[in-house]
């Protein structure tokens, strides 16, 4: 599958799952699995496989004219349903009425697929197709339809007009209707191997001694550590980052965002609960953590762990950077003490009984 210069190659993971895809028959696949997989490109694959004019068993051409549309976003069969701020970060034009009302600061780029570009969506449905391919709308991410929106589209889901085609992806089905579910053949991501995201995160640019750390730090998966590579997150920053918590040292993560320190502090402590009941850490490396917790931390790993669930809520709140994360690394350095001393206790309890 090949594709012109300015449409990247799908990474070889997600390259290697259309064919059984676009085999298989049916109006609507939910593609599913966990953040950083590659929701976006499968789906964009389909899409293009689906509309292209040469179309072969691996998918889209990539040279003909209906390629090259999608690759420059101005393919007139397909229609991309996503919240405003996703559609400006990769490049895809938003309506007339929603790029007025931002040009005019109305109102900002919204975080959740709006009703209106639900309701354009039907009536684009509706219209004959251009260019005797078909029609495709791309959801993503599916689960930031609220439930008024997923009313909206059920229907058309349901039963699209002429040779209307859907793909929806999702980072958490489990939020979507179970009315949408049931509407789609469902499709779970395969996971890369460590070498085809190795391989792929140097085609992208990351240094290779950067590439391991990160995609320990993501969990293995391959495009959120392209994504905290391109946020400026270091390999060598994140191996030290459990015990600067441990420290207290707010200036080992000065230049992070809020977003981004909950993010790791909800990973070191989901490490930590791993340690405390035997299985082995996904985010950080053994010899990076501090000495395990029993499980009778797990209580107090969990008051933090919800901790942090709920500031992750309203982490985007303007609140000032440098006291929440004082805040935050305070947290840390009292329940990691609280663990540590735990251990300690445990010894000296041992020891007297000996």
């Amino acid at each position: 599958m090949s594709a012109p210069a300015d449409q990247p190659l799908a990474p070889p993971w997600i390259a290697a799952q259309v064919p059984g895809l676009i085999r298989q028959r049916g109006h609507a696949w939910l593609v599913q699995g966990p953040a950083g997989l590659g929701h976006y490109p499968l789906a964009l694959s389909l899409a293009s496989a689906w509309l292209c004019e040469q179309p072969g068993p691996q998918g889209a051409c990539g040279t003909c004219p209906s390629c090259h549309s999608i690759a420059v976003r101005t393919h007139a069969d397909l229609r991309v349903l996503m919240p405003e701020t996703h559609l400006l970060d990769l490049g895809w034009p938003l309506g007339e009425k929603a790029q007025q009302e931002i040009d005019d600061k109305a109102r900002k780029p919204s975080r959740e697929i709006r009703v209106d570009a639900v309701r354009e969506t039907v009536e684009f449905c509706q219209r004959t197709n251009a260019r005797n391919r078909g029609k495709v709308v791309i959801v993503f991410p599916a689960e930031d339809m609220n439930l008024v929106t997923a009313n909206a589209l059920l229907k058309t889901l349901e039963e699209p007009p002429g040779d209307t085609r859907f793909v929806l992806a999702t980072q958490a089905a489990h939020r979507l209707l179970p009315t949408i579910r049931s509407r789609c053949m469902v499709h779970t991501l395969s996971w890369p191997t460590a070498g085809e995201s190795a391989a792929w995160l140097s085609a992208q640019g990351v240094a290779a001694n950067q590439a391991g750390g990160l995609l320990r730090a993501s969990g293995g998966r391959p495009a959120l550590a392209l994504h905290m590579a391109q946020s400026g997150q270091d390999a060598a920053a994140w191996s030290r980052f459990p015990r600067a918590m441990a420290a207290g040292d707010v200036l080992a993560v000065k230049d992070w965002s809020g977003a981004q320190l909950v993010d790791a502090l909800q990973k070191l402590c989901h490490d930590l609960c791993a340690l405390a009941v035997g299985a082995p850490p996904r985010y950080f490396e053994p010899a990076d953590l501090p000495p395990p917790p029993t499980r009778e931390h797990l209580r107090g790993l969990g008051a933090w762990d919800q901790s942090l669930r709920q500031t992750r809520q309203v982490v985007d709140h303007p609140w000032n950077a440098g006291l929440m994360a004082e805040a935050l690394v305070s947290a840390a350095k009292i329940a990691l003490l609280a663990a540590r001393t735990g251990l300690a206790n445990s010894a000296r309890r041992t020891s007297t009984v000996d």
